[in-house]
């Protein structure tokens, strides 16, 4: 089969695409014929060893696909060859990835794709869907009435963050640039500000005076000392990008507001936290509500391409969907 894959860890230049032996499912897995992958930035971690994953070379590429079901292990699995799936936890952790005309998913990762649902817009949302549910409910514990505050809003996992906050009952404090405001709005933000501004950390006090219940930062900056400023009391910080980042913390800001912040990686959820999630991306998706920005499609081949162009950051909301079977 064709496959997008690495033999070590290492930059963009390291995929190689070719030919490697087609898996085959054990008693509980699902053979899935892969029609659609995608680049994340986690993506991008795994292939150059920044997030530690066991290195079992050759080692396809991606986490994300949606497809049609070939093979199952065993009739208890709950899918029939031709189901369409998808699945969003391949790649690490021992697991092969989906960049591949052909891959392997444990039937406790996999879900199936709701009808009348675009298998190239479907696989664009299910890792930053997975990715704002999770923060915000698992590690955000946000309630209704509650008010959000998304950095980075016009962006992938903002985007969802702010879709899926809106649809929670929160009041949702979008930052990002200018151009992007009317699309933040569109999404549902009752307010956007320019995070570029000098004095954002006195508008969101105007704008929200009892301070806001959970903020998620999605740009990688991770600017403590505006977050807790920003806080209500026992508000909750939730951080899920920038690796590299090495942010100075008011700590006596943050105990005094009973605050909390919480870490978060979408590569160490459970089966059964990624299962939840995937409940309700499902209803998104098939009500229409959950949407990528803009997509632009590339042939597997291209995959060391997408790699470069989502580590460069030129993407700007776009996100590169890799055609494999279609």
């Amino acid at each position: 089969m064709r496959a997008a894959y690495i033999t070590s860890f290492g930059p963009a230049e390291s995929i190689r695409h070719g030919e490697l032996p087609a898996p085959a499912p054990g008693p509980t897995d699902v053979l899935v014929d892969v029609h659609y992958s995608t680049v994340n930035p986690v993506d991008t971690f795994v292939r150059s060893g920044l997030f530690p994953s066991p290195p079992i070379f050759p080692l396809v590429i991606s986490r994300d696909l949606v497809g049609v079901v070939a093979a199952v292990g065993d009739s208890s699995t709950g899918f029939a060859v031709g189901d369409w799936v998808w699945c969003n936890s391949l790649g690490y952790g021992g697991r092969q990835g989906a960049a591949a005309e052909q891959a392997v998913v444990s039937a406790e990762r996999l879900y199936h794709l709701p009808e009348g649902v675009p298998a190239a817009e479907a696989v664009a949302v299910i890792h930053p869907g997975a990715t704002a549910y999770l923060a915000l409910n698992t590690h955000g514990r946000l309630r209704a009435g509650e008010t959000v505050l998304v950095a980075g809003a016009a962006g992938n996992v903002g985007a969802a963050l702010v879709v899926q906050a809106v649809q929670a009952g929160a009041t949702v404090i979008a930052t990002a640039r200018d151009c992007d405001a009317d699309y933040c709005r569109s999404l549902g933000a009752s307010e956007v500000l320019d995070y570029r501004q000098p004095d954002l950390a006195g508008q969101l006090r105007r704008l929200s005076p009892p301070g806001v219940d959970v903020f998620v930062d999605t740009s990688g900056v991770n600017d403590l000392a505006t977050a807790v400023d920003a806080l209500a009391h026992r508000g909750r910080i939730v951080l899920l990008a920038g690796a590299r980042s090495r942010p100075v913390l008011p700590a006596g800001t943050l105990y005094m507001k009973d605050g909390s912040i919480r870490g978060f990686a979408i590569s160490h959820a459970t089966s059964a936290e990624l299962a939840e999630a995937a409940r309700r991306l499902n209803q998104l998706m098939a009500t229409g509500l959950l949407r990528a920005r803009a997509i632009e499609q590339a042939p597997l081949a291209d995959a060391a391409q997408a790699h470069r162009s989502v580590e460069d950051g030129r993407l700007h909301g776009r996100r590169t969907v890799l055609r494999i079977l279609t």
